[in-house]
C-alpha cells in the first residue's frame, strides 16, 4: 500500500503540515526536517504531485503546439522544450495542430480551464482573436502584438548573411524563392533582409514568392527556373525549400555547387549525429527553447519580465555553396 503524507508523519513524529512544509522547500527547523526526509526515505513515500498542483491552482504541466512533427525542426525544438521543462520539474503535453486552427484554440482554452499552466506556440493559423496578454503564452517566429510574448531568431540578419556569403562567392544572379503566408509571421524578414543587402551591393534580386498553402510546388519551380536559367545564387526560405529547388533543378540537369550556389534556412539535420544536408542559416534551436520556457516560467509566475527575444543566426556552409 503506498505510503500517505500522514504516515510520514506519524514515523517522524510530527504534524502533516510539517511534512508538507519540507515538501514544499519551506525552511523548518534542521532536526526537524532530517526526520521529516529520513521518514521519507524509509516510506519511500512520493508526493502527489496532480493534488498538490490542485492546491496551489498549477498543474505543472506545459502545452507546446507545433503545426507538425514530423519536421525536424520542430522536433528538435520540442526536445529541448521538454529538456528545459523537465529540469524545472514541469511536464510536456505535445500537441499536433496540423495548422488547424480550432485545434489551435482548443488547446489555449486547456489555458483558461486550468488544465496547463501555459502555452508555448508555433502556429500559422488565424488564432489572433484567442490569444492576449493574459494568457501565459509564449509564441515562436510570430509577433502578434507588443503584449504577446515571442521568441525568434534574426530572421531579417539570416537574409542579409545569406545574400552576403553568395555573393561572396562569386554569384550574380541571385533569387529569393519562398512563400507568403495569409498570417503574418516572422520569416518574412529574411526575404526582406536579403533585398535589402543585395540592393545595398547595387543588386537587383529576383523574388519567387508563391501564395501558402502551396499548389503544384514542383511545377511553379520548374517553369521558374526554366524562364530564369542565369540564375547562379539561390537564398530559400527554409532548408525544405531548398532540397525541392535541388530536386527541380536536378531534373532540369543542374547541380550544385557547380551549376548554382544554394543557401536554406533553419539548419535542419535527419538525424543528430548526421550532416546538414545543404549550406544554411542556422537558428539557435536550444537557445529559442530555453529563452521560451523562461519567459513563460516568468509569465506563469506573474513576474515581471522581458517579453521579447530575439536570438543570433549563423551561417553554417555544407555542400552547396563553394568553399572559399
Amino acid at each position: 500500500m503506498r505510503a500517505t503524507m500522514k504516515d510520514v508523519a506519524a514515523l517522524a513524529g510530527v504534524a502533516v503540515g510539517t511534512v508538507s512544509r519540507v515538501i514544499n522547500g519551506i525552511k523548518v527547523k534542521e532536526s526537524t526536517r532530517m526526520k521529516v526526509e529520513s521518514a521519507i526515505k524509509e516510506l519511500n513515500y512520493e508526493p502527489d504531485d496532480y493534488a498538490r498542483g490542485l492546491k496551489m491552482n498549477r498543474t505543472k504541466t506545459v502545452a507546446l503546439i507545433l503545426p507538425t512533427i514530423w519536421h525536424p525542426f520542430f522536433s528538435e525544438f520540442a526536445y529541448y522544450v521538454e529538456e528545459t521543462l523537465s529540469e524545472k520539474g514541469y511536464k510536456l503535453l505535445l500537441c499536433n495542430s496540423d495548422n488547424n486552427a480550432k485545434k489551435e484554440s482548443e488547446y489555449i482554452q486547456m489555458v483558461r480551464q486550468s488544465k496547463v499552466d501555459g502555452i508555448i506556440g508555433i502556429t500559422y493559423s488565424d488564432i489572433d482573436r484567442y490569444v492576449s496578454a493574459q494568457l501565459p503564452f509564449v509564441s515562436i517566429d510570430r509577433h502578434f502584438s507588443e503584449e504577446v510574448a515571442y521568441v525568434t531568431a534574426d530572421n531579417y540578419h539570416g537574409g542579409q548573411v545569406a545574400a552576403e556569403e553568395l555573393i561572396a562567392r562569386g554569384c550574380q544572379e541571385l533569387v529569393y524563392v519562398g512563400g507568403t503566408s495569409p498570417y503574418p509571421n516572422e520569416t518574412s524578414n529574411r526575404k526582406k533582409g536579403f533585398e535589402d543587402y543585395c540592393q545595398a551591393k547595387n543588386i537587383s534580386p529576383k523574388i519567387l514568392d508563391m501564395k501558402e498553402p502551396f499548389i503544384n510546388l514542383e511545377e511553379q519551380l520548374a517553369f521558374f527556373f526554366t524562364n530564369n536559367k542565369k540564375i547562379d545564387g539561390i537564398f530559400s526560405v527554409n532548408d525544405f525549400m531548398g532540397l525541392k529547388i535541388i530536386k527541380v533543378l536536378k531534373q532540369l540537369g543542374k547541380y550544385p555547387p557547380e551549376d548554382y550556389q544554394l543557401i536554406g534556412f533553419d539548419g535542419i539535420k535527419m538525424a543528430a549525429d548526421q550532416e546538414y544536408p545543404i549550406s544554411t542559416i542556422i537558428q539557435p534551436v536550444q537557445k529559442m527553447a530555453q529563452s521560451a520556457v523562461e519567459i513563460l516560467m516568468g509569465l506563469i509566475s506573474n513576474q515581471l519580465i522581458e517579453k521579447r527575444s530575439m536570438l543570433p543566426i549563423h551561417f553554417q556552409p555544407g555542400e552547396t555553396t563553394i568553399n572559399l
